[in-house]
């Protein structure tokens, strides 16, 4: 089964490049085995570099602990693919989510921690941008 969660902006509150250029922050992908120790999403817009970073997650679908990511660049990334950092279940649910490069003491190293400022999680509108799988 596939779950797919996109951000669409509907307003002029994002800014900078990504609106310039008319891309709506968004991550694509689709349940998929991760026995090989990774998870990928097929597309990432992303509005700035960043990170696309794997949250564990549940039927209440509140971001867990991050269990893997992958550095994004500015634009449309497709087949991006996150080392898992810990092993991961079949029909565990993941949130792959976009987040960002800014914050964070050193650039092109991901400092985020649950909650954290630093490499944070991009919001549109408020939401957060992500898509949800399920493991198999």
């Amino acid at each position: 089964m596939k779950r797919i969660t996109i951000a669409l902006v509907a307003t002029a509150s994002l800014t900078g490049a990504a609106l310039a250029q008319g891309m709506t922050p968004g991550v694509t992908a689709s349940d998929q085995d991760v026995s090989g120790g990774s998870v990928m999403a097929t597309s990432v817009t992303a509005p700035e570099n960043g990170w696309l970073v794997v949250h564990r997650t549940d039927a209440e679908m509140k971001p867990g602990p991050v269990v893997g990511h992958a550095p994004l660049t500015e634009g449309v990334n497709e087949n991006v693919s996150a080392e898992l950092t810990e092993d991961v279940a079949s029909g565990d649910m993941l949130m792959l989510m976009v987040h960002s490069e800014a914050g964070g003491q050193e650039t092109g190293v991901f400092e985020y921690t649950l909650g954290a400022k630093e490499d944070g999680p991009i919001r549109v509108d408020g939401k957060l941008v992500t898509a949800t799988i399920t493991a198999n």
